[in-house]
């Protein structure tokens, strides 16, 4: 499960090969949620509610990098770093 970004203690990953629709894992200490990529909603976990705050900005900011890392992951191939907030 490649890492792609992290920022406040939040890891961001996103696998290979994952069903769609386009989606990231976000995972802090012991919890772990999936954001859409389309608009940042969480669809399963929990994390605390200011988390997925900052994790649905940093979807808003990077959604154009994050498309391209999707296709790049559905591909099997190296996806990108993104910058983390802050």
């Amino acid at each position: 499960m490649p890492t792609i970004s992290r920022f406040f203690g939040i890891t961001i990953y996103m696998f290979h090969r994952d069903h769609v629709p386009p989606h990231i894992h976000a995972w802090k200490g012991g919890s772990r949620s999936v954001f859409t990529i389309k608009d940042g909603r969480r669809t399963e976990g929990k994390l605390s509610k200011g988390d997925e705050k900052l994790v649905a900005a940093w979807i808003e900011i990077h959604r154009r990098e994050l498309l391209e890392d999707w296709k790049l992951a559905r591909a099997k191939k190296n996806l990108f770093e993104i910058d983390p907030l802050g």
